[in-house]
């Protein structure tokens, strides 16, 4: 297999092919990925979702074409996990000090306070939008986080089949899409201990997307995945991965999994799982490929 690496989303991408990408097809990944981070980053100040966080009164703001695919996935989380997946969770984020400069340090109470005076935002009240066109009526900070990556995995699959692959593995740091009739061992990663793995993921043309509270992690208790309802940090769950046919669910769900058991999400969506709680638990569904040690 030959693979080609490059540097985007502030993280490291692979993408594994039986023969080497031509330089064509690599600059049209890089240039997909560049034109992604233009528009979704909350860290870059020139980006679309940071000047609607910059808008004093709101306005209109054309996303790309695919933009509803991904929308329509936050609407499916959103409901099915009665607010807890929200795409408005930026804000938060921010005042828990993962914002754009990652100062890691939390905003005083007041601010905080301030900050929600009007209300903490909602992706089905404070967003209204026409194809792939997003309105808003005030500053509003937008974090596709839970389900972001996943989608530019699945867009880069896309290039990757428009090309002529039927084999490849394309991998955003630990975010999976495989293709091809091969079996691809995949290991759980320990949530404490990089160096472990609580199981095995048999992974045949599917995608593969974890999710853990110390990938970022600071402070007391502070890490990245909120509950949007409250502001606040998860507490039971620490890991969970998520098999489907596409990355961006796969993503999406191992977030909504900190907030929402299996069985109520695969009322809604078609995949497999693994849960770690806190106290070493691990919940896995039936219909999981795989082993889990624990």
């Amino acid at each position: 297999m030959s693979s080609f690496t490059f540097e985007a989303t502030g993280t490291r991408w692979e993408i594994e092919t039986p023969g080497p990408l031509d330089r064509q097809v690599q600059e049209r990944i890089v240039e997909r990925t560049r034109h992604f981070d233009a528009t979704y980053s909350r860290f870059r100040p020139d980006s679309l979702v940071s000047r609607i966080a910059t808008a004093p009164e709101g306005g209109r703001f054309d996303f790309p074409d695919d933009a509803p695919a991904l929308f329509g996935l936050y609407d499916r989380l959103h409901a099915v996990t009665g607010g807890a997946v929200d795409p408005l969770v930026g804000r938060d984020l921010e005042l828990l000090g993962y914002d754009r400069t990652y100062s890691l340090t939390p905003a005083p109470d007041r601010a905080q306070a301030e900050a929600h005076a009007r209300g903490r935002a909602n992706w089905s009240q404070d967003v209204l939008r026409d194809g792939s066109s997003v309105i808003t009526r005030r500053p509003l900070v937008i974090d596709i986080g839970a389900a972001g990556k996943g989608y530019l995995v699945d867009l880069l699959a896309k290039t990757l089949h428009e090309a002529g692959f039927t084999e490849f593995v394309v991998d955003g740091s630990g975010d999976l899409r495989h293709a091809g009739a091969s079996v691809l061992p995949v290991g759980l990663e320990h949530p404490f201990d990089p160096g472990m793995v609580i199981g095995v993921a048999n992974l045949r043309g599917r995608a593969l997307c974890a999710s853990a509270v110390n990938r970022r992690a600071w402070g007391d208790g502070l890490h990245h995945v909120l509950d949007a309802r409250t502001g606040l940090p998860v507490r039971d769950v620490v890991a969970t991965w998520v098999v489907a046919d596409e990355a961006a669910t796969a993503d999406g769900l191992a977030t909504a999994l900190f907030f929402t058991g299996a069985d109520r999400l695969a009322e809604h969506f078609d995949f497999s799982c693994v849960r770690l709680f806190w106290d070493g638990r691990a919940e896995v569904s039936e219909n999981f490929d795989g082993e889990v040690f624990t």
